[in-house]
């Protein structure tokens, strides 16, 4: 499958197509080297469009990629939910219903 460039007409294959598109000028972010900060202290530079983010979870401290479980609480809502569910459901509703 060949292509043609419109700038020579010259036919291309899609492996030397690379490079060949263009972008409207003025109507793009700038493309820039990021600083990226995650909530746990790790710290990596990837491209954005803005210069520095600041993230809660990274793939250093993420349970899928570490393969340690972790709660990520916000304002104690497992405590909160815990206290008020206590002994309502699960096993403690099933230990106090043969009692």
């Amino acid at each position: 499958m060949a292509c043609i460039d419109n700038n020579n007409n010259a036919a291309l294959t899609p492996s030397a197509q690379i490079g060949v598109l263009q972008v409207k000028e003025g109507i793009h972010p700038e493309y820039v080297e990021t600083q990226v900060k995650c909530g746990c202290g790790n710290s990596f530079v990837t491209h954005s469009t803005v210069s520095e983010l600041h993230v809660e979870i990274c793939s250093a401290c993420h349970p899928f990629y570490t393969g340690k479980q972790k709660f990520v609480d916000s304002a104690g809502r497992i405590e909160k939910f815990q206290k008020k569910y206590a002994g309502k459901y699960g096993a403690a509703a099933k230990n106090a219903a043969k009692s």
